[in-house]
């Protein structure tokens, strides 16, 4: 079959690899009709994240048509459409339990490897790296989906991939991001990144209730897009001063009640005082402009919001965090719950 491989940084191709097969009774095939590209293959794409290897099937945003089942497997059946959630659970471990998906600690053979770099294991992912289980990825033909009585969504007549497709990762991804920022009727929100996170996250912030979104970025058509979905918005490019003072004059000088930096690793400023010192501190750990741009913007007692992916360790302004009083919520979404 043909599919998309990693073969160094800044190189992907368009190659020949072995059909999928049918490992274990609980497994699935599936013919992919649809696959999205996420922010974080950006990352794989960069050379930002380690333990990819030449050859590597990229793709977790999945959907398609089962074509075979394994002998153990009760849910689905040959012809189903399914959305693949880009976690890989086992359903059955006291993670899975609690529904905490992503954090299912027998889904990832390299858990051990991967908790030496992070300091934890999580679940397997597909084409996300061999730290997160070397899973083959589906930006592809075809793709064997483990525990696939646990993982995919059956898709109800008469729906579109378009319509479905966000389902895998990106839309519970944002909902996830506005559910951890604990929104109340009332609230004032800010996002920080207005990327395909960002703008789930805006539009689940007002579903939950919010009265205000407030949107950075620096990209016109991501801040347009933020418009239309409701929220008011910041160039970050254009402030003169710092971006924090702007931030207060809109928010009658408290902050907002909560903050959802989806940006991550990557994040980075437009020369302001934080990100100087950061660069002279920090040396060669990953940026946070955003996140401790997060801090302080947030009101004292408000929430902050880390949907945003990390993989090191970063600068924090821990001091701002506890003398605030903020509550932190972060996480890998569970798109099965």
């Amino acid at each position: 079959m043909k599919a998309l491989c990693w073969q160094g940084k800044e190189t992907i191709r368009c190659e020949e690899v072995p059909d999928p097969e049918i490992k274990d009774g609980r497994d699935a095939i599936i013919r992919v009709t649809s696959c999205a590209i996420c922010g974080s293959d950006l990352h794989l794409y960069g050379g930002f994240v380690p333990g990819m290897k030449h050859g590597d099937v990229m793709g977790h945003e999945t959907m398609g048509e089962v074509v075979a089942v394994g002998r153990d497997n009760q849910k689905l059946k040959v012809g189903d459409r399914v959305v693949v959630p880009f976690t890989i659970s086992c359903g059955e471990c006291e993670f899975c339990r609690r529904g905490l998906f992503s954090l299912c600690d027998v889904s990832n053979p390299a858990g051990a490897e991967q908790a030496k770099m992070i300091g934890y294991p999580t679940a397997g992912l597909f084409g996300y790296t061999h730290t997160y289980g070397g899973f083959p990825g589906g930006q592809a033909e075809y793709l064997r989906v483990p525990f696939a009585d646990v993982g995919p969504i059956k898709v109800p007549e008469g729906l579109t991939d378009d319509q479905v497709l966000f389902l895998s990762d990106i839309f519970p991804t944002g909902w996830m991001a506005a559910e951890n920022a604990d929104i109340k009727p009332g609230h004032t929100v800010l996002v920080f990144g207005c990327g395909p996170v960002g703008q789930f996250a805006v539009r689940s912030a007002f579903m939950m209730g919010a009265d205000r979104v407030i949107a950075v970025d620096q990209v016109p058509e991501r801040l347009q897009m933020a418009r239309d979905g409701g929220a008011e918005t910041i160039d970050f490019s254009a402030v003169e001063g710092e971006l924090q003072e702007q931030i207060l004059a809109m928010t009658r000088g408290r902050g907002p009640d909560s903050v959802i930096e989806a940006v991550g690793l990557e994040s980075h400023g437009a020369g302001s005082l934080i990100e100087k010192v950061q660069e002279t501190v920090a040396g060669k750990m990953e940026r946070s402009y955003a996140f401790n741009q997060a801090i302080i913007a947030c009101r004292p007692g408000g929430t902050i919001s880390l949907p945003g992916v990390f993989v090191g360790g970063v600068p924090v302004m821990m001091g701002a965090v506890v003398g605030k009083g903020l509550t932190l919520k972060t996480g890998q979404t569970h798109v099965q719950r």
